[in-house]
Parts: structure tokens; sequence; C-alpha cells
């Protein structure tokens, strides 16, 4: 549960230390969720449906780019713009092109495979804990390790955290800002379309109208919370996973209200992002005190 949000979270990792923050990644993570649906059934082909989420989100992303980067729209409301946009055009798509509402499954539908591990085969715990997941849940875990090194340990990662934080010096050393921005918010359509397709093709096999149910802003709030690092990000969104596991399991075990198990990861996201606010205001007060010192 916790793979949509890491992958997401990676994606929005690059365009924060850009200095955009990309909400509008709900509204690409249910877009690319119904192209790769659509896209598999027609095809039969799980790649194919995987190709076309990423192709659709980068499409997205590119939007996003052009309002806010070139017509200078507010990030924010580029971002909410294709979330609403995403919502409306998913219904009509799935009314239009499959003649139904609400949900769409077919046996035709190719989702993304599992992948078992033969070494641990024979060792039941190790076999339990880490085989049989899908392709999808073992790349998120690579990206992460993926993008340490992307942003820490080559010149590309170096020149967008310098863009965030100091883009005059960028400009003055002959590199095109508003280029750069560019290339963080592709990443994060790349990123935002894997984390759609996995929802779709992966972890239910069909498309549900809104079936993001808000992931992309948990992937925000893991952003955040994971002080805007991949790895702490990661730890960040197994949390969250974790509270949506939590969550259907005390409603199935327990037989508590739905709505109350519904509302626990969300209840987390407020928590988390307190915990947040409360330690960047201190790092804040601490480097400031630092300078008049």
């Amino acid at each position: 549960m916790s793979t949509p949000i890491t992958l997401a979270a990676m994606g929005l990792i690059v365009t924060e230390l850009s200095g955009v923050t990309n909400i509008g990644v709900e509204g690409i993570m249910l877009t690319t969720a119904f192209i790769s649906v659509a896209v598999s059934y027609f095809t039969g082909s799980w790649v194919a449906g995987l190709t076309a989420a990423i192709i659709a989100g980068i499409i997205l992303a590119l939007i996003i780019a052009l309002l806010h980067l070139k017509f200078q729209a507010n990030i924010f409301v580029a971002g909410i713009a294709i979330n609403l946009f995403a919502i409306a055009f998913t219904r009509f798509l799935l009314v239009n092109i499959f003649e139904t509402s609400g949900s769409f499954y077919s046996p035709e539908i190719v989702p993304i495979p599992e992948l078992e591990i033969p070494i641990i085969a024979n060792i039941p715990l190790l076999n339990k804990l880490f085989s049989g997941y899908l392709l999808t849940d073992y790349l998120s875990i690579i990206l992460v390790f993926v993008f340490f090194i992307l942003i820490y340990k080559t010149t590309w990662g170096l020149r967008i955290r310098f863009v965030g934080n100091r883009p005059e010096a960028v400009e003055a050393a002959g590199i095109n800002v508003t280029v750069k921005k560019y290339q963080t918010l592709v990443v994060s359509g790349i990123m935002g379309g894997i984390a759609g397709a996995h929802l779709s093709l992966g972890y239910t096999t069909q498309f549900i109208e809104n079936m993001t149910n808000g992931r992309g802003f948990i992937a925000v709030a893991a952003m955040f919370f994971g002080g805007i690092t991949p790895i702490k990000t990661w730890f960040a969104s197994l949390f969250f996973g974790f509270t949506e596991a939590l969550g259907n399991n005390l409603q199935s075990s327990l037989g508590l209200p739905s709505q109350f198990m519904l509302m626990i990861p969300y209840l987390a996201t407020v928590i988390a992002i307190t915990i947040g606010t409360i330690r960047y205001r201190r790092k804040k007060d601490s480097d400031s005190e630092d300078i008049f010192k």
C-alpha cells in the first residue's frame, strides 16, 4: 500500500528541490490509472499499459509546467486544475469508452506481474516477507536508491538543488533555471504515471472512479515528513502505507465502522504534517540564531 505513495513522492522530491510543489500529482495518478487499464484491456499487454501511463503522466506534467512556468499561473492553482480535470475526464472516458460508471473490470485486463524470488523459495519466513510482490513494488524500492544517487551524487542533482535554493547563482553560471524546472516536472510525471499504473494494474486490476483517494496528497505529506530526502521519504511512505493497512485490518477483524477506519491514513497525514512543520520551524529558528551568533 505504500508503493504508489513512494513512487509519487520520489518524483515530488526533485520538483520540490527545484522550487516547485507539484500537488497535481493526484490528478496525474488518477488519469494514468485509467489510461493504463484501458490500454492493457485493448492491447492485452501490461507493458503497453504502463508505457501509456508514463506518456500520459509526462503530458499532464508538461501542461502543469506550461501553466506555471510559461503562463505564470500559481503552481497550486495549476495543480488543483489538473486534479479537478482528472476526476471529470476519467469519468467521461469511463462512460463513453466502456459504457459504465463507478468502476470498470474485465478479465481481459492484463495486470502487472508478481515476481517470485527463487533463492528464498524454500525459506518460509523470508519467502512470505520478501517474495510474491508486484514488479512495481520492487521497482519502487530500487528507485528510492536511484533517486538518492541522482540527487546527491550527480551534477544534475547538484544543479537541481541549487535551482531551488540559489536560482540567481545558477543563472549566473549559464544554466537555464526554467529548463531544469521543466525537467523535474517531467520526472514527477513519469513517477506519477508509474504510481497510477500500479494502483489500477497491480493493486486492484480495475479502474474505480477517484481511486487515488488522496494518495497524491499523502505523497506530498510523505515528502515533507521525510525532509525532502529519498530515504526518509521512503520510510514516511511506509508509515502511511502501514496506517492504511492497519485501518483495513482493524475494520475486518474488529468490525469497527468503516468511516472511522478510512479516517486513519488522513489523521496520520495531519499528525505528520504538524510534526514536520514544528520541526521545520525549529530548524529555521536555529539557523537564524546561528546567523546572529
